[in-house]
């Protein structure tokens, strides 16, 4: 089984050593049989060739069983035509990553501000308000006169349909309780449809509890009372504010992992983004890439009947949560001194035993 990995940019080349340090030692742990192949990508990509993600590494991405993607700085890309593809953006459309999971769990000795949180947000990832999902060519933000800016948004049935189905497959693993999020009472069409189609597939489920909220009543929820919810599906753009928000709630972005997936890909992203200002100083937290990584070996042992992959990818939860549990045996932002790559080390060693 192959995975491919590719650092990003900023921060991205340290916290993936890391977490390729913990898979390494998952690989050893368990016999996985994994292999692991580093290619260029981002600002380092386009440097040397043009492009922030050359047709050959999109072939090898291809070719591979999941892809590990570091942060990327897009802020900084030219434009598309000038070689600043966004990787992330490209893997969605090509792959079809309609699911983006963002777990957040409070862990002890982070500092988490709601101690008991467990939920997952269950994001569409492929439609929504987002200039680059919601039209099949060109952008869904224009500008008809210099004073006007415009944007569209795109909700459709079948992919209302199938985030819902996942959220709702994930809630049945879990607790068994679905929140469904959306803002029907203004957007009456479009969040009145994904509201009603995850509705109606939450009802084919036996056991699942059901719940719908209004977003910005969700945003406060999420403050008094984030033990009581699950898994919460919703849409695009609703997921990525909420999701910040629950990481936050959780012990901050440096713990959030997600991964994007489809029904035949996957690839491990963490949730935040590319630090620059922190980066090459070894300071970086790994945790949510290393978590990832973890989610994406516990989707392909899912897919692929592997419970080996998936002990493994439940090994390194274990010791993140060990390490954590020390207090100061972690990086600076969550009040240790350990750089990312003594983190990295740390936590191949739990894994290894």
């Amino acid at each position: 089984m192959k995975l491919l990995v590719l650092e990003g940019d900023g921060i991205g080349p340290e916290i993936t050593a890391a977490t390729v340090r913990a898979v390494g030692a998952m690989n050893h742990r368990f016999n996985l049989g994994l292999e692991l192949e580093t290619a260029d990508s981002g600002l380092v990509s386009l440097e040397k060739h043009g492009t922030t993600l050359t047709e050959a590494v999109q072939e090898q991405a291809r070719a591979a069983d999941g892809v590990i993607l570091g942060p990327c700085d897009t802020v900084v890309y030219p434009d598309v035509n000038d070689g600043g593809i966004n990787p992330s953006s490209w893997f969605r459309k090509n792959f079809d990553l309609y699911a983006n999971m963002r777990p957040s769990r409070a862990r002890k000795g982070a500092p988490a501000k709601a101690p008991d949180i467990d939920l997952v947000i269950a994001r569409e990832n492929t439609e929504g308000f987002y200039a680059d999902r919601s039209m099949f060519a060109g952008s869904g933000e224009f500008m008809p006169t210099k004073d006007v800016a415009l944007a569209v948004r795109k909700i459709t049935r079948e992919g209302s349909r199938r985030i819902a189905d996942a959220g709702c497959k994930l809630a049945m693993q879990r607790r068994k309780k679905l929140c469904i999020v959306h803002k029907r009472n203004v957007f009456r069409m479009s969040d009145g449809m994904f509201h009603d189609v995850a509705q109606e597939v939450a009802a084919g489920y036996d056991g699942l509890e059901v719940e719908d909220v209004i977003v910005d009543a969700m945003a406060a929820l999420l403050i008094r009372r984030p033990e009581s919810f699950d898994v919460v599906v919703t849409t695009n753009m609703y997921g990525d504010i909420l999701s910040d928000l629950a990481a936050e709630l959780s012990g901050g972005l440096g713990l959030g992992p997600s991964i994007n997936a489809g029904d035949d890909r996957a690839i491990a992203q963490a949730a935040h983004g590319s630090a620059p200002d922190i980066a090459g100083q070894n300071i970086a937290n790994p945790i949510a890439l290393m978590l990832s990584a973890g989610m994406l070996i516990n989707w392909l042992g899912e897919r692929h009947d592997r419970p080996d992959l998936v002990e493994a990818a439940r090994r390194l939860d274990e010791a993140v949560d060990a390490q954590l549990a020390e207090g100061t045996a972690v990086t600076p932002d969550l009040g240790g001194a350990l750089g990312t790559d003594a983190f990295g080390e740390a936590i191949a060693k739990r894994i290894a035993g």
